[in-house]
């Protein structure tokens, strides 16, 4: 399976990733973002969103309210943040179904769906490097986009 590896060094670099990733999602889309706390995947949705929903929108973590919605004249982005679940069919009860289905979502801590977890998505990993961050992408749905990607970001 074909494999990006971005360098991040600086927060702007990861806002860049997320609104190059915006431009090429469609609806359906779901995009799991590991890493651990501080690696950057609020950022990473932050660019993503204000990429389609425009610069003002305000982007928050949905930490607290487990998910965020956010209408774009492309999809409805849903911006899902699993870290206090407790059980994979809690998020069932949040509407991640129709996510899947009719949005494009965004998803930080994806482990936490378990088997619910769809096999077609782009999975991104954020880790620190040094003072910077580093995002390694791959999905398998997602290798026909790459080769434009890797022109707007390594």
């Amino acid at each position: 399976m074909a494999n990006i590896a971005v360098t991040l060094a600086t927060e702007a670099d990861t806002l860049r990733l997320g609104s190059v990733l915006a431009h090429a999602a469609r609806r359906g889309d779901v995009i799991a973002l590991d890493g651990p706390l501080g690696a950057g995947k609020t950022t990473l949705a932050r660019g993503f969103i204000q990429a389609l929903a425009g610069d003002a929108e305000e982007v928050v973590s949905p930490t607290f309210t487990l998910a965020q919605t956010y209408e774009t004249a492309s999809a409805v982005i849903w911006h899902f943040d699993l870290y206090r679940l407790k059980s994979s069919d809690e998020a069932l009860e949040i509407g991640i179904e129709e996510a899947f289905i009719e949005g494009i979502s965004l998803i930080e801590w994806p482990e936490r769906l378990g088997g619910l977890l769809p096999n077609t998505r782009l999975d991104i990993s954020l880790l620190h490097d040094g003072t910077g961050r580093k995002a390694l992408l791959s999905g398998a749905s997602w290798v026909d986009r790459f080769p434009e990607l890797r022109k707007h970001v390594g």
